[in-house]
């Protein structure tokens, strides 16, 4: 399974999508080519694996993952093998829970190659399950005799984060937790160059509600949560300028601290003003929920239930601001529907095992669980087929496609591009649907889930 971690626009980075396969490891990729300072060409290499995606097993007292990483770097015009090594690496746990863990054990590499335009592969397989996953990413790196910028990379700390150590995002997505983001990118000027440096921070307006009860009505073409997102109109930030006279490679960094949540840009213009040339690159992401794409907190907990309480009772769960309470109204929520605490612990633990997984699924620029698909997958879990046409995917829940009431119909609103890079689906709202969500929400509230999906 490959997963390319650039959109069409090359001058975009975006970071590695989750790929989500259950039973794989899950990997993430970055990679940036750059130049050092004395004008050397390198390939910044940076993978996250999750350490709840690998199988670990007792060796010697202690738990531990074996794994291979493969890392191949191929020459995109010549198709020239440029590099390859495979390092077994053996992780050790973290916890006396690896299993459950959303931590990432971080990889990284500094492989110098010439400049050129290269296809970046990095595979990982779990020796004990024998599954493998690989991600790919596109590099460039520019001549070094010409004046040139570099893409985006981008770092995070996290809150409470004492050592001050900076580690490399390669998601679109960013928790919350990460309260501290830095951009850092090269300029290479040479003599007679006169760069104009002009950075912006944008953010887009988006879509960020919940979806809505499957028997609504459909969303108007003209709203925010048809467009999903909004890049014509964008509000700025924050803008900088500056002007570079010295010649070589120079790195710039901008920190940012404290970004609200919602989907960003950092885009750089630099003008060599002697040959009256613009050089853009930028790094789009999104500022998703502190654990994202686990729940961890109250306030993170609570929120999907929103598909299964009525609107007014989850505005008033939402209302409590203290944190010790939240929990206790969450606890009493499942253990009022399911009197049972074995059973209520168990539903609760499968509830929001999907809602983690449709985080990792579909998401966009907002979470996966607010998002069409989501509901659908959170309520009635994996359809038994998919079948896409055109601009349509349907949900299979039932071996007689012809029996409606089984089947679900999410058409794109947008179709994927430079300009628009996400796969946005919403499901086609039929008021015939209101009985069978009322049947599903019924099941998950009596703990009858176990029993029957449909």
């Amino acid at each position: 399974m490959v997963g390319c971690t650039r959109s069409f626009n090359p001058d975009i980075e975006r970071g590695s999508s989750y790929k989500f396969r259950s039973g794989h490891p899950e990997v993430r990729l970055s990679a940036i080519g750059y130049l050092d300072e004395e004008g050397q060409p390198y390939i910044h290499v940076a993978s996250d694996i999750v350490y709840g995606s690998l199988f670990f097993r007792k060796n010697e007292g202690n738990l531990r993952a074996t794994i291979d990483i493969s890392l191949q770097i191929v020459d995109r015009n010549s198709g020239d093998l440029m590099y390859s090594k495979l390092y077994p690496t053996v992780i050790p746990a973290i916890s006396k829970t690896p299993g459950q863990s959303q931590d990432v054990y971080t990889f990284e590499k500094k492989l110098q190659v010439p400049d050129g335009e290269y296809q970046v592969y990095l595979s990982v397989t779990d020796h004990n399950t024998e599954r493998s996953i690989t991600q790919a990413s596109n590099v460039s790196i520019p001549d070094s005799g010409t004046s040139s910028l570099t893409n985006i990379r981008l770092m995070g700390k996290e809150i409470g984060n004492r050592s001050g150590n900076w580690f490399p995002i390669t998601t679109y997505d960013v928790p919350g937790r990460i309260d501290s983001l830095k951009f850092i990118f090269q300029i290479n000027s040479h003599s007679g160059s006169r760069f104009t440096i002009d950075s912006r921070l944008l953010r887009f307006e988006s879509d960020t509600s919940a979806a809505k009860p499957m028997y609504a009505n459909n969303y108007s073409p003209s709203s925010i949560a048809y467009k999903g997102i909004d890049y014509s109109s964008p509000d700025e930030i924050q803008s900088t300028r500056r002007v570079l006279t010295q010649e070589g490679n120079v790195t710039i960094e901008y920190p940012f601290a404290n970004l609200d949540r919602g989907n960003f840009r950092f885009e750089v213009n630099a003008t060599d003003e002697s040959r009256n040339k613009t050089i853009f690159k930028a790094r789009d992401f999104s500022r998703k929920s502190e654990n994202y794409p686990t729940l961890k907190t109250p306030e993170e907990l609570a929120r999907p239930l929103i598909y299964l309480m009525g609107r007014g009772d989850h505005e008033e769960l939402m209302s409590i601001q203290d944190s010790d309470t939240l929990k206790e109204q969450i606890d009493r929520f499942w253990l009022r529907n399911i009197q049972n605490k074995s059973d209520a612990k168990t539903i609760l633990r499968l509830y929001y095992e999907r809602v983690e997984e449709a985080n990792k699924r579909f998401s966009n620029f907002k979470e996966g669980w607010k998002t069409d698909r989501g509901l659908v997958f959170i309520l009635f879990g994996s359809p038994i087929s998919i079948q896409e046409i055109h601009d349509t995917m349907t949900w299979h829940y039932s071996y007689n496609r012809e029996n409606e009431r089984y089947n679900y119909t999410f058409e794109k609103s947008s179709f994927k591009s430079e300009f628009y890079p996400f796969d946005y689906y919403l499901l086609q709202r039929d008021t015939e649907y209101y009985n069978l969500q009322q049947q599903q929400i019924n099941l998950w509230l009596s703990g009858r889930i176990m029993l029957r999906k449909l």
